[in-house]
């Protein structure tokens, strides 16, 4: 096992706490065979854990190369109050490093040997971002790795990147977190049918988190709405104007990673209870799109809660997320949009399994 101390973490905790969890670039290059993989994705909003192995049988896409072997998910709002504050709350440390030991039982269960457990906007953007870093270690054993918003956006790319129609010419994917918004134009590789080249990519200090407390989350009416959306608008002027020269196919979609999307597809298809394997790799069409929104913003705070695919965790924070999404669809118009329930997790995975060699020839 791959090991060095971290604050008290012990055995399995200190492979997870300093060299399993190093940088792809620091990975080993052997051929990484008994390795268990885990990447964690620590937002503004959830904590995410994702254990597995190689998958060393041919699957059509390369994300199905990741051999599922433990999940979890929990919705903590990291940050809670951040925009006012400019803080991590207290409460919101608490709520976070109970999820974190969570994850690092998990780890330690299923042996885990190599990692990276990244943290993502509400750490880059808090004043006590490195103090809520020192407090994770010494409660935990993790050493969480604060990545800039260009290795969040590569790591959104490679890990949904494969759901993108092989045909088309380029693709917008989006990823609306709870504190920010990642958008990337993958361009078709020149004679390779499915890789994506990462040709653009901007990060956006808007969420879901952030825009729901700017303009109030549960009673969401057509004018709250509105000015989410014109805010939304707003923050994409910039990417716009940088991307207006790049080529559209016919064949051109886009393709959404986030709550916000895999929610409204949930909705759309009229789920009681969410399910992962009916929304990954969704085509909602345009006008399917605008329909689930509509249903969405009938429903009033309640009935948002008493939903299977929303519930009350979301409940105050899915309509934020479906005025970003309107805004991305007015200012890049599309007949489509993949859905994909994976992303950032799944990128480093992939980039942990690669750098080991292990996904060669699969």
């Amino acid at each position: 096992m791959e090991a060095a101390t971290a604050g008290r973490a012990g055995g399995a905790q200190a492979a997870l706490a300093a060299g399993a969890t190093g940088s792809a670039g620091h990975a080993s290059h052997g051929n990484g065979n008994g390795h268990t993989y885990a990447a964690l994705d620590l937002g503004t909003n959830n904590c995410r854990l994702l254990i597995a192995r190689p998958e060393r049988r041919a699957r059509r896409r390369n994300s199905d190369l990741l051999r599922v072997v433990d999940a979890f998910s929990r919705i903590v709002r990291l940050g809670e109050g951040l925009g006012r504050a400019g803080r991590i709350s207290e409460a919101a440390i608490e709520r976070t490093i109970t999820a974190l030991e969570i994850c690092r039982d998990k780890m330690e269960a299923r042996g885990v040997t190599r990692a990276r457990l990244v943290a993502t906007q509400a750490c880059r953007g808090a004043a006590n971002g490195e103090e809520f870093v020192g407090r994770v270690r010494e409660r935990t054993g993790l050493e969480l790795e604060v990545i800039d918003r260009e290795t969040e956006a590569r790591f959104a790319a490679r890990g949904c990147g494969s759901l993108a129609d092989p045909q088309a010419a380029s693709v917008l994917l989006f990823d609306i977190g709870g504190g920010s918004t990642e958008l990337v134009w993958l361009t078709r590789a020149p004679a390779a049918e499915e890789a994506r080249d990462l040709h653009s990519w901007t990060s956006l200090e808007l969420g879901v988190v952030t825009l729901a407390e700017h303009f109030g989350g549960r009673i969401v009416d057509a004018k709250t709405f509105a000015a989410m959306k014109r805010h939304a608008l707003d923050a994409l002027e910039s990417f716009v104007k940088e991307t207006a020269e790049i080529r559209r196919c016919s064949r051109f979609h886009l393709l959404g990673t986030s709550g916000t999307v895999t929610t409204l597809a949930g909705v759309h298809l009229g789920l009681e209870r969410y399910d992962r394997w009916r929304v990954d790799g969704l085509w909602m069409s345009d006008a399917e799109a605008t329909k689930a929104i509509q249903r969405l913003r009938g429903m009033d705070f309640e009935a948002r809660v008493a939903n299977g695919c929303i519930g009350p965790q979301r409940a105050d924070l899915v309509l934020a997320g479906c005025a970003i999404f309107e805004a991305i669809r007015e200012t890049f118009p599309a007949a489509r949009t993949r859905i994909a329930d994976r992303g950032l997790r799944e990128g480093m995975l992939l980039e942990l399994m690669e750098a080991d060699g292990v996904l060669n020839g699969a």
